[in-house]
């Protein structure tokens, strides 16, 4: 069975191949296997098959991972029960456990066609007409209400995790993989993890928690703006879902807003968005949730995202991601930076 001359590290062609061929309906040999950059985590690639039909498929990082990280099995079933709902996923295809035919468990997705907006310049090139970036706008918003208003009992996740005290699972969670993850001592991420700890709000409403919702992990059709899928469900769980708001505000740099040291150039930065209040209004209005006190989630969130950016460096640092081209110290600024501006919200509360 023939497979292509060529394939990037994290794919084992012949025997990836064989596992397609047994498992995934109408997947024809030989397949192309390429590396599709931008995320962090779990490698993704696109699966190009002779007769020009995509699929994506996903597995954990190369070399040595945290004991309870990138549950491919998870992601698959989390994918499979969304697709019950309005939420846009892709379609779970096959997940393959079996680490004897890639090194590791992987699952294979539908290819969905769609523009993630990673930077202002692919909001520039896409999405350059400001009533499609209001479009984006909304469609991001109301996509977000709508998986916060699904009852996972009802598609198969009410045992996702635990539903309850999200805020103290998380905060210990992220600060135990801080402690193992960290490159050097920064006082910042202590002081803000104490401050969280002493001011968590009671949990209002529960449901599933995407972990990692913002316009990067979005696929967007740049014809009218919608979201066609929603991506990298591996830090998915059930809990508060306000968390999600947090997050997303934290991504939504308003134009001329000084925004964290070492990241990209937001999309949003560009004009044309909505706001990050009536962001706020939006979901407040479709999901009927009280959202006062969201600086807290954003926080939460800078704090979270803070652990986990150290740890993407901690990777890269060991040399087990793929692309190794990064400024590494691009990172070691985020993190400062984040930490910093966590402090600032929890103060200016």
């Amino acid at each position: 069975m023939s497979t292509s001359s060529e394939s990037p590290q994290g794919i084992r062609p012949t025997s990836v191949t064989e596992w397609l061929v047994a498992n995934i309906d109408g997947a024809v040999p030989p397949f192309d296997f390429n590396f599709i950059t931008g995320g962090h985590s779990n490698l993704t690639f696109e699966v190009v098959a002779a007769d020009s039909r995509r699929f994506v498929l996903r597995r954990p990082p190369l070399g040595e991972v945290l004991a309870t990280a990138h549950d491919m099995g998870r992601e698959h079933r989390i994918i499979s029960g969304f697709g019950q709902t309005s939420v846009p996923v892709p379609t779970a295809l096959g997940l393959c456990e079996d680490t004897t035919v890639n090194d590791a468990p992987f699952y294979v997705m539908s290819y969905v066609d769609g523009v993630v907006l990673h930077d202002a310049d692919i909001a520039d090139e896409s999405f350059a007409d400001h009533q499609l970036r209001g479009a984006v706008s909304h469609s991001t918003i109301e996509v977000l209400a709508d998986l916060h208003t699904v009852d996972p009992d009802e598609i198969g996740l009410g045992d996702l995790g635990r539903k309850e005290a999200y805020l103290d699972r998380q905060l210990k969670r992220w600060h135990s993989q801080w402690e193992s993850s960290k490159t050097r001592e920064l006082p910042t991420m202590d002081e803000a993890f104490a401050l969280l700890s002493e001011a968590k709000p009671p949990q209002r409403y529960t449901g599933v928690v995407h972990g990692d919702y913002r316009l990067g992990n979005l696929l967007c059709d740049p014809a009218d703006g919608s979201v066609s899928a929603v991506l990298d469900w591996e830090l998915c769980t059930l809990g508060d879902v306000l968390a999600d708001v947090g997050y997303v505000l934290n991504s939504w740099v308003q134009p001329g807003e000084q925004h964290v040291r070492g990241a990209t150039d937001y999309p949003t930065e560009r004009g044309g968005f909505t706001t990050r209040e009536e962001l706020v209004d939006a979901y407040a209005e479709r999901t009927g949730f009280e959202v006062s006190g969201i600086n807290y989630y954003r926080a939460f969130q800078n704090w979270r995202l803070a652990a986990i950016v150290e740890g993407v460096l901690a990777r890269y640092l060991k040399g087990v991601m793929v692309d190794e081209s990064v400024d590494t110290e691009l990172y070691r600024l985020q993190v400062e930076s984040l930490a910093s501006e966590s402090l600032r919200l929890l103060e200016s509360e």
